[in-house]
Parts: C-alpha cells; structure tokens; sequence
C-alpha cells in the first residue's frame, strides 16, 4: 500500500460502484472492492459489514432523520401526511450532496433482485419509523400506520422523479409535486 490517503470510506464506495458496474454486484467481492480503492481488505470491513451495506449503510441515519423531523413538526401540521412530506422535504440535501452515488446505487439495485429485496424491507422499517413518529406525535395507530404507508408511496414517487430526471436537482419540489398529486387523486376519488 502506498502512502495515506483520506476518505477510505468514500473511496471504497466510489470503488464499489465502480466495480458493480463493470462485473455486476454477484461477481464483486470486498477483496475486489478494496484493491480499486487502494486499500486493504481489512479497511473494507472497517466500513463495511458486507458489500450490501456499500448500498444500504446510510438508510438507519436517513431513517432517524426523517423519524427525527416528524416528532419535531409542529403540533398544528395540518395532517399526519403533511408532517412527512415535510420531513421528506428537509431530507432533500442529504440525496443533492450524493446525486452521482445516489442515481449509481439506484441502477445497481435496479439490476439485482435481491438488493431489490433488501430496499424494500428498508422501505418497510422506514414506514414502521414513520408511524412510530406520528404515533409520538399524537396520531391514533391505524391513521399513523396508513400515513406512513402512503408516505413511503410519496418518498418512492419523489426519488423516482428525481433519479429519472438528469435536469431535476434539487428534491423537495418533487416532493411537494408528488403530494399535490395525491391529494388531487384522492380528492377525485372521494
């Protein structure tokens, strides 16, 4: 190994997608990963449990600050469904600051029906924290449940929007987009 260099994380992700990439995900190994990196096997799992959690290590904090907002929303949040795309809204920066990894990731999990799996078991613990939060807040369970279903719903059409869009960089518009949508539907439907 050469001499120091900072970001070993960083590298080993930029490694990893780099490498998901050119072999795809099943041929990638942590041993792999961490040669492009310029680092030790050993530093990989420094990091990182397993090569999923390249993918998946940041969806607890993500998970927390969106959990985090909607307890802290005010009290008189017109509806349970506002609160979250209020907290959806506020988590936009963490997606801009990592847009080129973000939209990497997404493609990788894209072609990996496994890894496809695993995001929607994230999705499924997010919803649970999102309920777990409006019930907190003061919101009955069955509402909570349902709002934070629905808000997951409006999260994916958000990322979505905002992954497919080359020209869309910052993420609360699609947000606030996404939800006069489903207001209009359900308004229409009623």
């Amino acid at each position: 190994m050469g001499r120091w260099q900072p970001d070993a994380r960083g590298r080993l992700e930029r490694a990893a997608l780099e490498l998901f990439g050119e072999v795809g995900f099943n041929q990638a190994t942590a041993a792999g990963i961490a040669a492009r990196a310029g680092l030790t096997e050993r530093t990989f799992f420094r990091h990182f449990a397993d090569k999923r959690e390249v993918l998946f290590g940041g969806a607890g904090e993500l998970q927390e600050l969106l959990a985090r907002e909607v307890r802290d929303a005010p009290r008189s949040q017109a509806a349970p469904l506002d609160a979250i795309a209020a907290a959806l809204e506020a988590a936009g920066p963490v997606f801009e600051e990592r847009r080129a990894f973000v939209r990497q990731r997404q493609g990788v999990i894209a072609d990996n029906v496994e890894l496809q799996e695993r995001e929607l078991i994230k999705l499924a613990r997010l919803s649970s924290a999102l309920a777990g939060a409006l019930r907190d807040h003061g919101v009955p369970d069955w509402p909570a449940t349902l709002a934070a279903e629905t808000g997951v719903a409006l999260f994916k059409t958000a990322f979505q929007r905002w992954i497919d869009d080359p020209d869309a960089r910052e993420f609360a518009p699609l947000v606030r987009r996404s939800l006069a949508e489903l207001k209009a539907v359900t308004a229409d439907s009623l």
